[in-house]
Formats: C-alpha cells, structure tokens, sequence
C-alpha cells in the first residue's frame, strides 16, 4: 500500500517499507537526507522555500532522535517525516520500552553525553514518547519550518 501523499515512513526489521527515492533509513545521515527531501519538495509544490534556519533545525533534531534510537534504544525500528501545516512532523522508534531521562540543556561540565534531549526540546514542539505494542517506543515531534523571509 502507497503512502498517502507528503507521507514517507521507513521501517527497518523483516518487512521494510520503502521510501520513494531512500531505500530503507538505517543511520542518521539517510534520515537527514530523507527528511530534506520531503521539506524541500513539500515547499518546492507550495512555491516557495522553508527558511535554511528552520530546515538546520529539523536536520538536527533528525540526528539526535536516530541517533539515540541507534545508542540508547536497541536500534533504529522506523522512521517516518509528513509535512504539515505547521512545520514537519518526525516520528523514530526503536526497540527500547525506556523512556529518555529529562538532563540539564548544558550541564557545567561535558561528560560525552546528555545534550541531545534538551536539544530537541528546544527546537520541536509536540514532543510525545509512546510505548510500541510487543515492545519499544516511538518519539514524535513536530518541528516548525516557516517559508523564507518569514520570522
């Protein structure tokens, strides 16, 4: 079955399902490059361009939720970007049921880890954590993008 339209969503495990021009997202690279794509063509249909802020923002919010998926939750389970009103809606799952700990946006003193959460919740909005059925947990988060000359 095709996704509906503005909707790509790719699954890793025994039935993966394809994303137009990606293939199957498997590192926070693809899924930076996937989730470009879409902005840039959702935006491209509407005439227009999102604002090269709002888009670094969406990229980098890309790469701390896959890449915790990858660290800390077992592994990358899927992956999904749609365009909505409001900006891009991002959902990750993985196969860890445990719930990211809430850490101080910039403790006084780095210790390799901790600033990945407090980055996304600075930069998206709508932040949900929901428990997968047989396991695991998909993070979703809508991230802002305006079009450019927008403030």
């Amino acid at each position: 079955m095709e996704p509906d339209h503005g909707t790509t969503t790719a699954e890793t495990g025994s039935a993966p399902v394809r994303t137009p021009a990606q293939g199957v997202v498997t590192s926070a690279a693809e899924a930076r490059g996937h989730a470009e794509s879409v902005v840039r063509a959702q935006w491209e249909e509407l005439g227009g361009r999102a604002r090269d802020e709002d888009v670094i923002d969406l990229l980098l919010v890309v790469s701390e939720l896959v890449t915790n998926a990858i660290r800390h939750g077992g592994g990358l389970a899927g992956f999904e970007v749609r365009p909505v009103d409001d900006g891009v809606w991002i959902a990750v799952r993985d196969h860890s049921s445990a719930v990211p700990r809430a850490a101080y946006a910039f403790p006084t003193r780095h210790r390799g880890s901790g600033y990945g959460w407090p980055l996304v919740a600075r930069l998206a909005r709508d932040i949900a954590v929901e428990p997968r059925p047989g396991g695991g947990k998909t993070i979703s988060v809508l991230v802002p993008v305006r079009a450019a000359g927008e403030r």
